[in-house]
């Protein structure tokens, strides 16, 4: 089983950041051991490279195996039918 890599690109304050990271580190990392998740702040040099590169119009952004998943927001569900794919 190789790693997945999941990047979360958030902004300081944004609720829906925080609820996006929740759902990542209580739900998803304790069901899946082979991800690695990797938190960017939207504001330093490598969140702005990202937000270009992507396209990502509102935090958070979810990219997931370096391709976009998701903005503004995570849908659980659809998470873990994505890492079940790649799995």
């Amino acid at each position: 089983m190789s790693k997945i890599k999941i990047q979360e690109v958030s902004t300081p304050g944004c609720s829906s950041c925080v609820a996006a990271k929740k759902i990542l580190e209580e739900e998803i990392k304790p069901q899946f051991s082979d991800i690695d998740i990797e938190y960017i702040d939207m504001l330093t040099e490598q969140g702005q490279k990202m937000v270009q590169e992507y396209g990502i119009m509102s935090a958070p952004g979810i990219i997931v195996n370096g391709e976009l998943f998701s903005v503004g927001g995570l849908d659980k569900n659809k998470l873990i039918e994505k890492i079940k794919s790649l799995s």
